[in-house]
């Protein structure tokens, strides 16, 4: 029923085929695969990271950053696999890495902006809807690694920078070109460095948003691809939500690529940030995905930052 849904919004049909190899990372499995949208004629590169386990697993996908790739942010998704959830890393062609290829300095800011563009924006939506047809398929495929693996009634949505865009799309975000085609399949969504409208108020872009929602940025997220995303503006997603499961973390200090990579990268890197973000996206997830009532008090209270380690400076906050 959806794939009729958005077909018809974007003029985009989705079908797929499937290739695999696997190895070890951290405490989880992970496995690449290349699916084929072959109505797009379009490959999208997954990284499956997972635990075993005898029960079926929520799933959270995550949408890299402009230029980034499915080996983006490998922290996070070794950590929610750890903790119970088959983690679906996501490569959007056109805006990943590729883009970086055979580039100077110079070029490559100019090629990085031009992956911003509406096709890449309708492509990236279209790529979350289709792995998730493509995770249906391998969950009912009784050769696939996958089958039966999969709790399909429970997903949730993550992703940083243009990813957080591909995010907020999916979850409902109202623009001036047209209404996001949101996919009911998604119940949580946690955009990470997310973007504000500038020709829109916060409330009219995100006042109908009604499912779960955690915001995070930092006190220095600032983009030099974008100049006109300000630390300042990106929290203004959060407040433009409606009241009712919605948060919001501010790390003092991070800077954009500090939610990204693996967390050694010395120039951005502040030592109690990816834990933080990965325990507190972790209790997110339990809370929405799990129905962890415990969690979901946590959330709505300090304890969140003790668990989490925040220091005095960073914000946790919840409406």
């Amino acid at each position: 029923m959806f794939k009729k849904q958005i077909a018809l919004a974007l003029l985009l049909s989705l079908s797929c085929l499937a290739i695999s190899n696997g190895q070890q990372t951290g405490g989880a499995t992970t496995t690449d695969l290349e699916p084929l949208d072959s109505d797009r004629n379009r490959e999208v590169p997954v990284k499956i990271y997972l635990t075993p386990s005898n029960e079926p697993q929520p799933v959270v996908l995550f949408s890299h950053g402009l230029g980034g790739s499915r080996n983006a942010s490998p922290y996070l998704g070794n950590h929610w696999a750890e903790n119970g959830y088959i983690a679906v890393f996501v490569q959007h062609k056109g805006s990943d890495s590729s883009i970086r290829n055979g580039t100077g300095p110079g070029q490559r800011l100019m090629a990085l902006k031009q992956a911003i563009s509406l096709e890449n924006v309708v492509a990236r939506l279209e790529d979350i809807s289709f792995v998730i047809d493509q995770l249906e398929i391998w969950n009912r495929d009784a050769d696939h690694f996958l089958y039966g693996k999969l709790d399909l009634d429970h997903i949730g949505l993550s992703g940083h920078s243009y990813g957080a865009n591909t995010t907020q799309s999916l979850m409902g975000q109202v623009s001036l070109l047209r209404e996001s085609p949101t996919d009911p399949r998604i119940d949580a969504f946690l955009p990470m460095s997310p973007s504000a409208s500038p020709a829109m108020s916060p409330e009219k872009a995100f006042g109908k948003i009604s499912a779960p929602v955690l915001c995070m940025t930092g006190t220095k997220d600032n983009n030099p691809v974008s100049p006109t995303m300000t630390p300042e503006s990106r929290q203004q997603v959060y407040e433009g939500l409606p009241a009712g499961d919605k948060f919001q973390l501010v790390l003092k200090d991070a800077q954009h690529h500090a939610f990204a990579g693996s967390g050694q990268e010395s120039r951005f890197h502040i030592p109690h940030h990816h834990p933080a973000i990965a325990e507190l996206s972790t209790l997110f997830w339990d809370a929405y995905l799990k129905d962890d009532q415990d969690a979901k008090a946590k959330l709505q209270s300090d304890q969140a930052r003790e668990l989490a380690g925040l220091v005095e400076e960073d914000v946790w906050e919840w409406k």
